[in-house]
């Protein structure tokens, strides 16, 4: 935990061996299947070592975070919580030596409450945690050898020229941010950059994440339904049920670099929407506004692109394109639920 200076630092870890499982664990999907990406216990290093199979995980009390222990629960796999924060470099080593994990998780940093437009005010706060505190991460881990997976964000691109809505052309890992609109991007971006430079770090492009609990107020789903109007545009998005252990998986083979960790293809406000009404609620009606009319009621701009997610294809060939993912596990879960 953070101290006062001249005083000693003392940081708690919890590690957990198989919890108790949580309501994410009916859900299917493709590396649960298969036992012997369930069970394995060991795991070779970036050094070429072998240790046992141990995560050590930042961001408890977010979304991603909390799942992603639920998900190793699932596995059967070691997990420990880091409770050091981020930019105090002597509690994330004391961490590390406490934990011994064959890789991190980094799902820790501030989006800003209720939204983006907190960074906005909250400059300062926000370089700690998003610049600072994952760079000291990454660099205590390239220290031991340890790989990180750092859950980062694709809101970091808007359609251009050669990048327009419709086109299906997406942004790659090697294209520079463009988007510049809000201070949570610029910081983003900005440690995307310098982490390119760590050899021990996956950065995982993460866009308007969705899950099958549409009561998780950080769930896009159930941001749009909740709000009086909606913009209309086609995005990628990342649905986590079917990509968040695909991203254990990438920690076991040690992959490393910048990957646009969404589902292929785009999906609009509406399309969801659509398909809300029909799984979910046929009763349920919106309004669609511009840009134009949006800028008026928000502070920063928001990112709004498509991202190329071959390279993720191409190393996991049985992701789902985003409408069929939306399906099989948001909607057919929940409709099936509400069924009964």
């Amino acid at each position: 935990m953070r101290s006062p200076v001249g005083r000693t630092i003392i940081v708690q870890t919890t590690t957990i061996i198989f919890p108790q499982p949580s309501p994410l664990h009916h859900l299917p999907h493709p590396l649960r299947s298969n036992p012997s990406l369930a069970m394995a216990t060991q795991t070779p290093t970036l050094n070429g070592t072998h240790t046992p199979l141990h995560f050590l995980i930042y961001g408890r009390t977010g979304w991603i975070g909390g799942l992603l222990g639920t998900i190793l629960t699932s596995q059967s796999i070691s997990f420990t919580y880091g409770h050091g924060r981020l930019e105090d470099r002597a509690s994330l080593i004391a961490d590390l030596d406490a934990a011994k994990p064959s890789h991190v998780l980094n799902a820790a940093g501030v989006t800003g409450r209720p939204n983006v437009d907190w960074c906005e005010t909250h400059k300062v706060e926000t370089i700690r945690a998003n610049v600072i505190g994952t760079l000291t991460l990454a660099d205590v881990c390239r220290e031991r050898g340890v790989m990180v997976v750092n859950f980062a964000t694709g809101c970091i691109f808007e359609y251009d020229r050669e990048h327009e809505v419709g086109s299906g052309v997406g942004f790659r890992e090697e294209d520079v941010p463009n988007f510049v609109g809000s201070f949570y991007s610029k910081t983003k971006a900005m440690v995307e950059d310098l982490l390119k430079n760590y050899e021990n770090v996956c950065t995982l492009r993460v866009r308007m994440p969705i899950s099958s609990d549409l009561l998780n107020p950080r769930n896009f789903i159930t941001k749009i339904t909740r709000y009086e109007k909606v913009v209309n545009i086609p995005n990628s998005m990342t649905i986590l049920d079917e990509l968040l252990p695909i991203s254990i998986e990438m920690a076991k083979r040690n992959l490393t670099g910048i990957w646009n960790f969404t589902n292929p293809g785009v999906v609009s406000h509406n399309e969801i929407l659509e398909m809300y009404k029909q799984y979910i609620d046929p009763n349920f009606t919106w309004k669609n506004f511009t840009l134009e009319e949006q800028a008026k009621v928000i502070v920063a701009p928001r990112s709004n692109n498509e991202l190329d997610a071959s390279k993720l294809k191409k190393e996991f060939p049985e992701l789902l394109p985003i409408k069929e993912s939306l399906i099989k596990y948001v909607f057919e879960p929940n409709k099936k639920t509400t069924a009964a």
